[in-house]
C-alpha cells in the first residue's frame, strides 16, 4: 500500500511505500520540506499537518516534547523525520 503526502501551495506531491521511510523519499525526491539532523532535535523538517493527522502514528514522548517547544502554536505540528505514515496527508511547511 501506499500513501501521499500533500504539499499546501505546492502542485507537488510525495508517494511512500508501506515500509518506506518518509524523511528519505521526500529527500530523494526533493520535496519541499528540509531535514537536518533526522534524530528528532533541529526542527528543520517541521510541518503543520492541514489533513490526516489521524493517518500518522502518534508522537512519541520526545516529539512531543520538541513540539511544545518548537510549535507551541500548532496543535497538529509534527517532525517529518519522526512520522510513520498509515495513510495520506497533506502539509504546510513550517520548518527552520
Amino acid at each position: 500500500m501506499q500513501h501521499n503526502i500533500h504539499f499546501q501551495n505546492e502542485q507537488k506531491k510525495v508517494t511512500v511505500g508501506e515500509n518506506e521511510n518518509p524523511s528519505e523519499v521526500m529527500n530523494v525526491t526533493n520535496s519541499p520540506v528540509l531535514f537536518g539532523c533526522r534524530t528528532g532535535i533541529c526542527g528543520t523538517c517541521l510541518v503543520n499537518v492541514l489533513e490526516g493527522a489521524d493517518n500518522i502514528v502518534p508522537s512519541s514522548e520526545d516529539e512531543k516534547e520538541i513540539l511544545e517547544i518548537m510549535a507551541p502554536d500548532y496543535p497538529n505540528a509534527r517532525l517529518m523525520c519522526q512520522v510513520k505514515l498509515q495513510g495520506d496527508i497533506k502539509v504546510e511547511y513550517i520548518g527552520k
